[in-house]
């Protein structure tokens, strides 16, 4: 039994070591004040080169069917608010005007849009056409998938799913856990770490989308809009909302958070009406 209790406790160090010794914020506060530390194991540049290798492949896969910036007008458009949100990540991340941003348009029904680590984004035109987004709209969408690039949502997941690995190998060959106890660990770890940063980090991701959108002079207020359209499709949820936190309760934070973003809109009209 006292060895029991001694394995235990060197694996109980052994884990809070390895999440302490990584953990930081990857962003600045901001207006919208989001300053969670994270879990960053894993090297922001494995991330960006798994992001860039993934990127690659599909820009690939949808060029050569013939699904890649097919409407150069809304290419353009879409590239025009983007390069607007990109200007203001440096609010968050300074080091963000050296990452190598891309921005291109897949045709596709789908409903869906990203930003993978180092700045590769992508929007569907299911989304862009089939919910008919305003530019306010889209850059709500843009927004908030840039704000999980600036927090390295990807890398935080990658580091967790590594910190769960090792943890539970470390576990199960110091305590002797059979395969079931091992499993039942295992989903403790899923249901303890996963899930609940899910959540947190989609939260992040509204509230750093709205700020971004107020400061390059998008109405704020539209985010609410684009999450009620999106509620309203039917059938089964659209990705984008797939791993998202009840809709209502988005709603409800994301208009929370307007009283902090609205004054930088106006300055930010008001100083392109002074151009």
């Amino acid at each position: 039994m006292a060895s029991f209790i001694s394995n235990l406790r060197i694996v109980a160090l052994i884990i809070t070591l390895a999440f302490t010794a990584g953990c930081t914020s990857t962003t600045q506060r901001g207006a919208v004040g989001v300053e969670r530390k994270q879990l960053l194991i894993v090297s922001s540049q494995e991330a960006e080169r798994g992001a860039a290798t993934f990127y690659a492949q599909e820009k690939d896969k949808y060029a050569k069917a013939g699904a890649l910036n097919v409407n150069p007008r809304q290419t353009g458009r879409v590239r025009a608010i983007a390069l607007g949100l990109i200007e203001q990540a440096t609010v968050f991340r300074p080091d963000t005007r050296h990452w190598k941003w891309e921005v291109n348009i897949i045709t596709s029904k789908e409903i869906n849009a990203y930003c993978a680590a180092g700045g590769k984004m992508a929007i569907y035109t299911g989304l862009l056409d089939g919910l008919k987004l305003t530019d306010n709209e889209i850059a709500a969408v843009m927004g908030h998938e840039i704000a999980h690039a600036l927090r390295e949502h990807t890398r935080e997941a990658m580091s967790q799913a590594l910190a769960e690995q090792v943890g539970l190998n470390i576990l199960s060959s110091a305590l002797k856990l059979d395969q079931s106890s091992a499993s039942l660990l295992g989903n403790a770890a899923q249901i303890g770490l996963t899930l609940p940063f899910s959540r947190e980090k989609e939260r992040e991701a509204d509230r750093i989308g709205l700020e971004l959108m107020a400061r390059a002079g998008y109405d704020p207020r539209d985010a609410v809009s684009v999450w009620r359209k999106m509620m309203s499709t039917g059938g089964s949820p659209p990705e984008l909302l797939s791993t998202h936190p009840d809709p209502t309760n988005r709603i409800n934070d994301i208009e929370a958070h307007l009283p902090s973003v609205l004054p930088l809109y106006e300055n930010a009209r008001r100083q392109k009406a002074a151009h």
